[in-house]
């Protein structure tokens, strides 16, 4: 999953093959993608890998800078989704680009709760039950009824590792 993703960006780009980062110096942790099923991981991975550039820290790729980070994070999200639309999954993708905004509107309002979001979607992911959960974030800044879907679909334990994990990627 992890070369694909790289091997991916680094053909469509010279400036993101030389973003690449070395592969020892590479941290291939799942975070989200352990809640979905095996068809689906390289694209919530490859979306995820796109939000750690805009948002947080990559685990794969060091941008000589913010513009060029955007770009790969833009191409990672469209690959990513591209990759989901492969299986045929029309409910995931539109659940993934639904993450993908509501992620970026809490960014930008400064709001918590984008670590939720990416663990209710992955957990839930092509469901279509989290219309409400999402409405709670984007209009009440209210993350709880996303952790509980989450914790509710895959276990509170896997939920809070993964948020873990998340938090030390995007601080």
């Amino acid at each position: 999953m992890w070369n694909a993703i790289a091997t991916g960006a680094s053909r469509e780009s010279p400036l993101w093959a030389e973003a690449l980062l070395p592969v020892e110096k590479r941290h291939p942790q799942p975070v989200f993608s352990a809640f979905v099923s095996t068809e689906l991981a390289l694209g919530v991975e490859t979306i995820y890998e796109g939000y750690l550039l805009h948002y947080g820290r990559s685990r794969l790729f060091a941008s000589p800078d913010t513009d060029t980070a955007l770009l790969l994070g833009d191409y990672l999200y469209a690959q990513g989704l591209v990759h989901v639309a492969a299986t045929g999954n029309v409910a995931a993708v539109a659940d993934l680009a639904e993450l993908i905004s509501l992620c970026a509107q809490a960014r930008a309002e400064g709001r918590n709760g984008d670590g939720a979001a990416w663990a209710a979607t992955a957990a839930r992911l092509g469901a279509g039950s989290l219309h409400a959960a999402r409405d709670a974030l984007r209009l009440e800044a209210d993350p709880s009824s996303l952790d509980v879907a989450a914790r509710e679909s895959v276990g509170a334990e896997r939920v809070k590792q993964a948020l873990a994990a998340h938090a030390l990627l995007v601080g």
